[in-house]
């Protein structure tokens, strides 16, 4: 009974926010914020934000763990709604565009890769289901665990277990990156990309990312190794930019 009554709460939960499909549909250009606010409940999380983050360029995001670094980025994917502020897509009002036009732009990686218990390949391959083997390879390649994966006796058909048990912490955030590399979006929202990577691998990534001058790439992390691609970088200080 208390296991039913957890899932018919779950199935009960309002979204925080509402899909738009009546919306507008645009081009990506840049995403402008501008004074932004956001707390949750009563606790401010981020007041008065302001940065750009143009067309190609990549853009960094430094802070220590807790500063509302995180919070950003699930702003800029719009699964929260903002305090105060702007946050423009294009020049348009984040809630002014249609949420499917919005997921087609940006992709999110997070610092934990959810996994299924599938093949490896077929893990990756959840950015796009229709991508051809090709298309994996190529983005594992991108995400330095093309090597790995072909050292395994059943290479990409390896199973890995339920939630990825098989495999380190560094090897699921890799395929958590082949992913964002396959998806094939504009804005690639990288957080934390590297925290579970030793300096080699790290160093790898971020030459890939470096050379991939097709993607607009906003990249969070509270090491300064990691932003030393970035373009321009952000500081991120009691929940202030500085």
């Amino acid at each position: 009974m208390a296991s039913g009554d957890r899932v018919l709460s779950l199935l009960e939960e309002e979204p925080e926010t509402k899909d738009i499909s009546n919306g507008m549909n645009v081009d990506f250009d840049s995403i402008d914020i501008k004074n932004l606010d956001f707390a949750y409940n009563t606790e401010k999380i981020l007041q008065n934000i302001t940065l750009s983050c143009k067309s190609g360029n990549i853009t960094g995001i430094y802070g220590k763990s807790g500063c509302g670094k995180s919070t950003l980025l699930k702003l800029m994917m719009r699964f929260w709604n903002r305090d105060g502020g702007i946050l423009n897509l294009s020049g348009y009002p984040i809630e002014n565009i249609n949420t499917q036009n919005l997921r087609e732009h940006e992709s999110y990686c997070t610092q934990d890769t959810f996994l299924f218990n599938d093949t490896i390949g077929n893990n990756i391959r959840i950015a796009k289901l229709n991508a051809s083997d090709k298309e994996v390879t190529k983005a594992a390649k991108s995400a330095s665990i093309h090597d790995f994966i072909s050292s395994l006796p059943n290479g990409y058909n390896t199973q890995i277990g339920e939630l990825g048990d098989r495999l380190s912490g560094g090897e699921k955030q890799r395929i958590g990156i082949a992913r964002a590399f396959l998806s094939g979006v504009n804005i690639m929202l990288l957080d934390e990309l590297t925290s579970n990577l030793d300096s080699l691998n790290e160093a790898i990534i971020l030459k890939s990312l470096k050379n991939t001058n097709d993607k607009t790439i906003i990249l969070v992390s509270h090491r300064k190794s990691t932003l030393s691609i970035a373009d321009t970088v952000y500081y991120l200080e009691n929940n202030r930019r500085s």
